[in-house]
């Protein structure tokens, strides 16, 4: 998609570019202290490190084309790993409902990368249907601590975690979405157990995480007890919109071109096939669609608004993207995408291509799966209502 870019937007894509090379990875480097420098570098850019914040918490105040000039940048080019739970996830909920003092405790922490945080939302029997959560917060005699009692799962990099934001249930009374309450708590003390799930691809990085009475702080529960679901909701629809990867759909496109671009079929390439290229062409559409929605949500979120339904949309569309770019890849690679070990025959890109398209499988239920999307969608922007009958 081509957008008009003004002088000023032309010069700010040149100076990302700029950083973006210049501060690239070197294989002679030490990842690690490559990764917390090149955020110390982008933090003296004037926020660059965390782009999506505010200016009021250290953000770089961009416009919606520079926010887009910057995904698209980041997507072409090395940048550090980075975790999306307490950047993208937690931090706007801290900002919004959080007490000073918990943003003064927990955000400098997180924009410096010294925490990693995981999320306690899904537990078996309240995946899609969280408001539905069973794991309880009950607040002691004297109103001093939670104590809390249940079972975590999908819970991503739990195992790695330092801290834990957790729904859970403090009333039985009134709506199920009635009764819940957002706490923070460490990972790393008595009464939590992680146990791995290994996922269709051969990963591990979700996991069951059992509290089994878990004290927690009361000074530790973000916003009122009992108003978790609003707090939820919010972070739902920010962590639905990072999960969209548009820019990524779009390089990774890009990459599958000119990977079909090398498997011979007859006299010409497998970007030759009509069939083949009518699925690209087919997807490039699409993306052009996304793309274009994503730009309108990074212009609601410029003048202050939260994300809203265009978020459901967004994640609807953008995850079953990635999964088409990823069967299509498997396509390209044939019978070799099959192939497993390090001895793989056939075409390089064919070895990781089955691996990316098992582990896709999953992109179109976490954070929240299509069909909620689509319920999302249908009431809030379609304006249907459920029936009563």
């Amino acid at each position: 998609m081509d957008i008009d870019l003004s002088p000023e937007d032309l010069a700010f894509r040149e100076e990302v570019r700029t950083f973006l090379t210049e501060n690239a990875h070197k294989p002679s480097e030490d990842y690690m202290k490559w990764r917390l420098n090149w955020f110390k570098l982008a933090r003296e850019k004037g926020g660059w490190d965390v782009p999506k914040w505010p200016v009021e918490f250290g953000g770089p105040g961009w416009s919606p084309t520079q926010h887009y000039i910057w995904e698209q940048e980041t997507a072409e080019h090395s940048i550090p790993w980075d975790l999306p739970f307490g950047l993208g996830m937690l931090a706007p909920v801290l900002m919004n409902y959080g007490s000073k003092e918990q943003q003064e405790r927990f955000l400098p922490d997180i924009r410096d990368r010294k925490v990693n945080w995981c999320q306690g939302y899904s537990e078996p029997g309240a995946g899609s249907d969280l408001a539905n959560l069973k794991t309880k917060a009950e607040l002691s005699a004297d109103g001093s601590h939670y104590v809390v009692n249940g079972t975590k799962i999908w819970t991503t990099l739990a195992h790695i975690a330092d801290w834990i934001f957790c729904l859970t249930r403090t009333s039985d009374t009134g709506k199920k979405q009635e009764g819940i309450t957002f706490l923070l708590f460490p990972m790393k003390q008595e009464g939590i157990e992680v146990k791995p799930i290994i996922t269709l691809g051969g990963a591990h990085s979700v996991n069951m995480v059992h509290f089994t009475d878990v004290k927690v702080p009361v000074e530790n529960r973000v916003g009122e007890e009992h108003q978790g679901w609003t707090y939820a909701k919010g972070l739902l629809q920010h962590e639905r919109t990072g999960l969209a990867g548009i820019s990524r759909s779009l390089v990774a496109l890009e990459t599958l071109k000119e990977q079909a671009a090398t498997v011979k079929r007859g006299n010409g390439t497998l970007m030759d096939d009509p069939a083949f290229r009518a699925k690209v062409a087919d997807l490039e559409v699409d993306l052009m669609a996304v793309e274009f929605t994503e730009l309108r949500s990074l212009a609601s979120a410029s003048s202050g608004s939260d994300p809203g339904p265009e978020s459901s949309i967004l994640k609807l569309k953008g995850t079953e993207i990635q999964q088409r770019i990823q069967k299509l890849t498997v396509e390209a690679g044939g019978l070799y995408s099959a192939a497993w070990g390090a001895a793989q025959p056939g075409h390089r890109f064919a070895r990781g291509g089955m691996s990316g398209y098992l582990s896709s499988r999953a992109y179109t239920i976490y954070g929240g799966a299509s069909e909620v999307q689509k319920d999302v969608v249908a009431k809030n922007v379609l304006g249907i209502k459920k029936s009563s009958k």
